[in-house]
């Protein structure tokens, strides 16, 4: 009896322990301190973060200087610029390049050129030009611009210094009834020589158009 008693006794004993030890264990895993998720509170202060910094305002830029163009030294009315050189003329008239409406593939150049303007009945003027070297003389060209059986020089043949350029001039009639009266000149710039000759319907108009022209003419 007393075998059966020590039997039973330690049976319960043991069945006791069992659930006991368990409720210990899970009493101490549920007190354990957890580890925290390293990897995911990372990622999340990553992206509080970024929001934070987008919506962030962005100050406003300053806007970038304006360029505004710069007066023009000189009137670019009534001035003629190309092929390296500047010649004034009526500002209601434009000059034309002769040689390229004869032939596209061949317009005027550098050392030789023609250009013409003209306003009808009134006014017309033609330019020429050519690439001489050593030349002082410019009266070749103007015997060249002026037409044998058109125009007949009329007076002396005036000389003088143009700013470093030696010009000849001499006023002209015409045979044109349109405009009988006009002026020429020629003179020297540079390598080059120019020619020029004005048609007009008053005989003073052609030599202002010409001092107009000198005084606003340069080469390059």
């Amino acid at each position: 009896m007393t075998g059966l008693f020590h039997y039973n006794f330690g049976m319960k004993k043991r069945l006791f322990l069992f659930p006991t030890l368990g409720l210990i264990l899970f009493l101490l895993a549920a007190c354990a301190p957890k580890k925290a998720p390293t990897q995911d509170l990372q990622f999340q202060i990553d992206q509080a973060v970024a929001a934070t910094l987008i919506a962030m305002p962005i100050p406003t830029q300053l806007p970038p200087p304006t360029p505004y163009p710069t007066p023009t030294a000189v009137s670019l009315a009534g001035l003629y610029c190309e092929y390296k050189f500047c010649i004034g003329h009526p500002a209601d008239v434009a000059f034309y390049d002769h040689l390229a409406t004869q032939n596209i593939g061949a317009p005027s150049t550098y050392g030789n050129g023609f250009l013409y303007a003209y306003q009808i009945p009134s006014v017309v003027i033609s330019l020429i030009w050519l690439q001489a070297p050593g030349t002082t003389d410019p009266k070749f060209l103007l015997d060249t611009i002026l037409d044998d059986q058109a125009d007949v020089p009329t007076g002396s043949l005036d000389v003088k210094l143009i700013r470093d350029m030696n010009v000849v001039y001499t006023p002209i009639t015409t045979s044109i009834p349109e405009v009988p009266f006009g002026s020429a000149g020629a003179w020297t710039c540079g390598d080059r020589v120019f020619a020029w000759k004005a048609y007009t319907q008053q005989a003073d108009t052609a030599a202002a158009l010409f001092s107009d022209a000198m005084a606003r003419f340069s080469c390059g």
